[in-house]
């Protein structure tokens, strides 16, 4: 649970937050919206943070504690998943855990989009109306596109934009709509 999480679990504010523990607001709104990681934070600050939200350090630190895989891994990992689940089961696991949030909030945009894209993806290969919770997100897109590495590295060794370009043509539209070159999801070994 991410420290907005138990802020809304305690049922205060940033406000009230930041005056009780003697963190400055702009600091306390900064870490909540991403912007500086409390895993960053001097000792201080998070024993102050924590004291005051009635948690352990430990436990507001969690969520900082899980490193970030490799965007291809993390790509390689859901497409294996996808695989040993089967399409329905996929679908049920993945809104259940609700991963697209937790990566936003974490401020992982590439993989919740990548997860939010195959979700919709696989509702609509089998007619499967889309989870409005994510309606909002759906909005979002990444600055800059994202290929898969075996593209990068086409385009490297030809120097020729048409690789980049196909890519992008022959992407799955549920990627391309969040800026991911993605064609393949099926196909893994």
């Amino acid at each position: 649970m991410n420290i907005s999480e138990i802020i809304n679990r305690n049922q205060t504010s940033k406000y009230r937050v930041a005056k009780n523990s003697g963190v400055p607001y702009m600091t306390l709104n900064n870490i909540c919206s991403g912007k500086t990681q409390l895993g960053k934070c001097s000792a201080e600050t998070v024993y102050k943070l924590a004291k005051e939200l009635g948690v352990s350090m430990e436990e507001l630190l969690e969520p900082y504690f899980s490193p970030r895989p490799a965007f291809d891994l993390f790509k390689s990992n859901v497409c294996h998943r996808l695989k040993e689940l089967g399409d329905i089961d996929f679908l049920i696991d993945a809104l259940e855990r609700d991963d697209i949030t937790a990566y936003y909030r974490k401020s992982w945009f590439p993989e919740s989009l990548y997860l939010l894209a195959m979700v919709d993806y696989i509702s609509r290969v089998n007619g499967i109306p889309l989870c409005n919770t994510y309606s909002a997100l759906r909005k979002a897109k990444l600055k800059e596109p994202v290929y898969p590495s075996s593209v990068l590295a086409a385009y490297a060794v030809l120097k020729d934009e048409s690789v980049l370009e196909r890519a992008a043509a022959e992407s799955i539209p549920e990627f391309m709509r969040f800026n991911i070159v993605e064609s393949e999801v099926r196909n893994v070994n």
